[in-house]
């Protein structure tokens, strides 16, 4: 059931409940889960509350090939529930709670869930309502049971769960819808150990005493599991926060002593926000910033190193890889600034040009990903055939530079791509520009139809309080910054607020259609 860890500070297992009893064998009394109302559990606690769980969710019909989707907090008893679904053996689909009945109808269906596990009324939506109008378009309605705060329990029954192979389809997670209806990434146990203890491990997680890690995110997001991964590896603990509220979530961390935590990089932003307000580091115990979900700008890095007093060091990940990059954070700062980590152990990068063709040294491309950290396609084979090659690479739709040192640096996404007057223009290296002024608080650059320059380049900005930064400015900072004239902006639009995905990342196709449907005025 074991395998020898890639690293001396880590135990590990060939699946995800050898490795929480592993865990449970070698550190019972050390802590593993504290809940942001103060529960906590050890390893070895958790095990056997596991047990008790599975012989609850059991007496529901819950067992062997079972398919249970469920939209649940980050909370101590979804951790329960995660662990003894997959000691029953049942096929997991976690939701995250901010979708809604398209996106929730939708997950249930391609997922073929006959049982959805809600937390009753959670932040002020009523999800059992909520479940009792998901449009399933002829599939059977699931069986929906109530997990609240505290999870189901029952007296343990022997038996229970099957030794399995740990590469069975038992994980569905959902891309973030935030273009479409979601799309389920079928896992295994491999794929996301492989995933989860290269987060670990090459992050260096739970190899310094007293690391306490901290998940202010969406657990069904597949980045809960590879940080629950990574704190069963490496016998660290992980604070659980419901909701990110920033002086409450600041005040939790000062708390328990959190070392390391992560997110998108609007997370990092909050961070130095924090520090700024406080005048100097806002979390003394703070070590590490880990996270991914979007490229991180190379001005984020700096200011976290000089405000926030920390390391941060950006992954590359995606729901149908959940690690591809993993950065570390002992490399030097010129790396960790512009980089996305290395491409872990036991998965292949590939980058190709618009042809398939594998570009040459130093030249960007579509980064193509194959190997034990991939997803085994999707649930409905149209979306496999249409993300996988024909030899079984995964498509990503990131454009990227791979460096001789083996990290790799993301540029941004195709579809975003801007193509005006035939040249390809990647909106994140204006992004990067723009976002290094401190007139800006948040932006976004998008492609625009234009009838004489096929697309024009509108850059989106949320401006910092107190400025009102004007398109005659925009343009004199880009030519301060050298950007070549085609890819300066040639628009100019001021907003509240950036529309975002669940996984708080920009949603541009929505952010373009909004402007789109606006009647144009013309450039500010």
């Amino acid at each position: 059931m074991t395998q020898t860890p890639s690293w001396p500070w880590q135990i590990a297992s060939t699946t995800f409940d050898g490795l929480v009893r592993a865990r449970a064998s070698a550190t019972p009394d050390a802590t593993f889960l504290i809940g942001d109302d103060g529960e906590r559990l050890t390893f070895g606690e958790y095990d056997a509350r596991v047990d008790r769980v599975a012989a609850a969710l059991s007496r529901e019909g819950i067992g062997q090939g079972s398919r249970v989707a469920w939209t649940l907090p980050t909370r101590v008893s979804t951790v329960l529930v995660m662990g003894a679904l997959r000691r029953l053996g049942a096929i997991q689909a976690p939701i995250i709670p901010l979708y809604r009945e398209r996106e929730m109808g939708a997950a249930v269906r391609t997922s073929g869930s006959e049982t959805l596990l809600v937390p009753g009324t959670w932040r002020g939506t009523d999800y059992l309502e909520l479940a009792a109008r998901l449009p399933l378009e002829g599939h059977t309605s699931p069986l929906v049971l109530e997990i609240g705060a505290v999870a189901p329990e029952a007296d343990p029954v022997a038996g229970l769960g099957e030794p399995y192979d740990a590469d069975d389809i038992r994980w569905i997670y959902f891309t973030s819808g935030s273009t479409g209806t979601p799309k389920g990434a079928r896992h295994t146990d491999d794929t996301l150990l492989t995933t989860g203890l290269a987060f670990g491990g090459i992050g260096g997680l739970g190899r310094e005493p007293g690391e306490v890690a901290a998940m202010a995110f969406p657990i069904a997001h597949v980045g809960g599991i590879e940080y629950l991964i990574a704190a069963l590896a490496g016998g660290y603990p992980v604070l659980l926060v419901e909701a990110f509220e920033p002086q409450p979530t600041l005040a939790l961390f000062k708390e328990h002593g959190v070392t390391t935590t992560g997110g998108a990089p609007p997370f990092y932003q909050a961070f130095v926000g924090f520090a700024r307000a406080a005048g100097g580091p806002p979390l003394a115990t703070l070590r590490t910033l880990k996270g991914g979900g979007a490229p991180c700008p190379p001005h984020l890095f700096h200011e976290v190193t000089a405000e926030v007093g920390c390391r941060l060091a950006h992954d590359y990940g995606m729901t149908e890889a959940p690690m591809i990059g993993v950065a570390n954070p002992d490399d030097a700062d010129e790396i960790l600034a512009v980089t996305d980590g290395r491409v872990i152990p036991g998965s292949q990068v590939r980058l190709v040009d618009a042809d398939g063709i594998e570009v040459g040294p130093g030249e960007a491309g579509e980064i193509q990903v194959s190997g034990r950290g991939v997803c085994r396609g999707y649930c409905d084979p149209a979306d496999t055939a249409a993300n996988f090659t024909e030899d079984g690479w995964f498509r990503t739709g990131d454009l990227g530079q791979l460096r001789p040192s083996g990290h790799l640096e993301v540029i941004g996404r195709l579809k975003d791509l801007i193509i005006r007057k035939g040249e390809n223009i990647a909106p994140f290296e204006i992004e990067t520009v723009l976002i290094a002024r401190p007139e800006v608080a948040e932006c976004a650059v998008i492609g625009l139809p234009d009838e004489e320059r096929g697309e024009l380049v509108c850059a989106v900005v949320v401006p910092a309080a107190g400025s009102q930064p004007t398109l005659v400015e925009l343009k004199a900072w880009m030519a301060e910054a050298g950007l070549m004239p085609q890819k300066v902006p040639e628009r100019l639009e001021l907003m509240d607020e950036l529309p975002r995905t669940g996984l708080a990342k920009v949603a541009k196709q929505q952010l373009r259609q909004q402007l789109l449907s606006t009647t144009t005025e013309g450039s500010r």
